[in-house]
């Protein structure tokens, strides 16, 4: 088993709604457990300008599956969003599920990096990530949770103001962390 962190993101189809729906697509996969669901944040888009801004989440899941077939599911739930993959990098979508961290694995594989090579570079998943990990976290390569969001610029990252705390560990019921 390994502890697996996921962010979430959309800003298309009720951005809020895709997100939500997205955290109990998760909790229900076989051969994963939800841990913990971070707080909403809204962002602003990264790429091409005239986008709507982004509602983003990080969950923690205890998985059994291999990170290729994580991967694999987890496609699955964003075509079920609608999402098309195009080949558009940064563009606007119903809903994007990225692995970010894989326990302590460091790989690169066709389709997948790992942990996620922007993630330093993020706020709009660093922020959330901090809601749900330690601050001593490592992310191979790269550092400790705690130092990466310290250098990171916040990016216009905020907590939705009708967004609850996160709920930590074993939420009671999917969305009960949102």
């Amino acid at each position: 088993m390994a502890v697996v962190y996921i962010g979430l993101g959309s800003n298309l189809a009720d951005p809020r709604a895709q997100v939500e729906q997205g955290i109990g697509e998760l909790a229900a996969l076989d051969g994963a457990r939800l841990l913990a669901c971070s707080a909403l944040y809204a962002s602003a888009p990264v790429g091409p300008s005239g986008q709507p801004d982004y509602v983003n989440a990080v969950v923690a899941l205890e998985s059994r599956r291999s990170p290729a077939d994580l991967l694999a599911a987890l496609q699955g739930i964003e075509r079920r969003h609608g999402r098309r993959r195009d080949g558009a990098r940064w563009g606007p979508r119903t809903l994007d599920l990225d692995i970010l961290l894989y326990g302590r694995l460091e790989t690169v594989v066709p389709g997948l990096v790992l942990p996620h090579p922007q993630i330093r570079h993020r706020a709009f998943v660093l922020v959330p990530l901090a809601d749900i990990a330690p601050l001593d976290l490592p992310v191979p390569g790269q550092g400790v949770l705690g130092e990466l969001l310290r250098a990171c610029p916040m990016q216009g990252v905020a907590r939705l103001a009708d967004a609850p705390a996160t709920l930590g560990v074993r939420p009671a019921s999917p969305l009960s962390c949102c």
